[in-house]
């Protein structure tokens, strides 16, 4: 398939700019994808569809506030830069993204929190990219919280307040794997009740960590899909997870996948006799039409970008474009709202 069949228009005002409250009141568009039946229904009613012993399985990592605004040395000019991943704590070296790129060259410092530390540019990756070498000797993480702000997408339109810090966080997500510079958005949804819900009604809560990194801000580039890359993300799966799911696909029970960053993360670590191990590494998979999917039977997304990852990997999940436009036609007529902050689909 090529990547032009993906690109169509979102009307502006169906782009959600701040998130459902309560989170679980946001709508959820259900399809089957063996009748092609659709249901319109809240969030709150997922687990209506599930029974005991199925899986959620979620993303339990955590956004931090990666998005930094200093000045360059000389020229004050405002530099905005985009914190990715750190390569070496020891050295306090990063990699970035900066903007406006044209404007930052190796060499060149970009002081913070009022002069008080800089980073210096010491390579370059991508055209936006950069390897950047604090010189803040002390907690930089800590001050990384206290001056950061949470990296919302461009298409939100508008500056993050302190609301997003909570909002724009999955309630599963884990203090000790912090690393994402967006949250599973498909996870947003999910409130404290209707977990402790989903444990009395017998379903069970399996939980991976796949970091999401640069990829969530890059557009594909290539027509042919089989000539796209991913950038490499972080993930872990535990014993306890994979013998989770492992024993529900041994009972023939339901595995709900909550999210793309899940499905990438169990599609890295299937065994050839169609179980998950428990693993732990880098992955760049890239999943679009047609896909064989290998442990999860049942998909919880949003609705995504034209011509994104994240849209190719529901069509795959889906079965065909046709059936995932309709939705989205669907969808737009009924106001559904889009994107991170915006509605969920059910698949299954």
């Amino acid at each position: 398939m090529k990547l032009s069949e993906f690109k169509f228009t979102v009307p502006k005002n169906a782009v959600a700019r701040f998130p459902a409250d309560p989170r679980d009141s946001s709508k959820l568009m259900v399809i089957n994808r063996e009748t092609g039946e659709i249901e319109d229904k809240q969030f709150k009613d997922i687990l209506s569809y599930m029974q005991k012993g199925d899986v959620i399985v979620v993303n339990d990592t955590k956004v931090f506030p990666a998005r930094l605004y200093g000045k360059k040395e000389k020229t004050n000019a405002r530099i905005e830069v985009m914190l990715l991943r750190e390569l070496k704590a020891t050295e306090r070296i990063w990699d970035v993204l900066v903007e406006p790129a044209r404007k930052v060259r190796i060499g060149n410092k970009i002081y913070f929190d009022e002069n008080k530390f800089y980073c210096e540019i010491i390579d370059n990756t991508t055209s936006r990219g950069r390897t950047v070498r604090f010189s803040h000797d002390g907690d930089l993480h800590e001050i990384i919280e206290r001056i950061g702000q949470m990296p919302l997408p461009e298409y939100v339109k508008r500056d993050p307040t302190d609301d997003d810090k909570e909002t724009y966080q999955c309630v599963f997500a884990n203090p000790n794997k912090v690393g994402s510079i967006a949250p599973p958005t498909a996870g947003l949804h999910f409130t404290d009740k209707m977990l402790k819900a989903a444990d009395k009604k017998g379903i069970k809560i399996a939980h991976v960590q796949l970091n999401i990194g640069q990829g969530v801000f890059e557009t594909i580039e290539v027509e042919d899909l089989t000539k796209h890359r991913m950038y490499s993300e972080y993930f872990e799966i535990n014993k306890e997870a994979a013998d989770t799911i492992n024993k529900a696909l041994k009972s023939k029970r339901n595995v709900y996948a909550v999210g793309c960053s899940v499905v990438r993360a169990l599609e890295s670590s299937v065994l050839t006799s169609g179980i998950v191990k428990p693993n732990k590494g880098w992955t760049d998979k890239f999943i679009h039409p047609p896909y064989e999917f290998k442990i999860a039977n049942r998909f919880i997304t949003n609705f995504h970008l034209p011509a994104s990852p994240g849209l190719l990997l529901t069509t795959a999940f889906l079965g065909n474009k046709e059936s995932l436009f309709k939705a989205y036609k669907r969808a737009a007529k009924a106001d559904y709202r889009f994107f991170a902050y915006g509605d969920a689909m059910l698949i299954f």
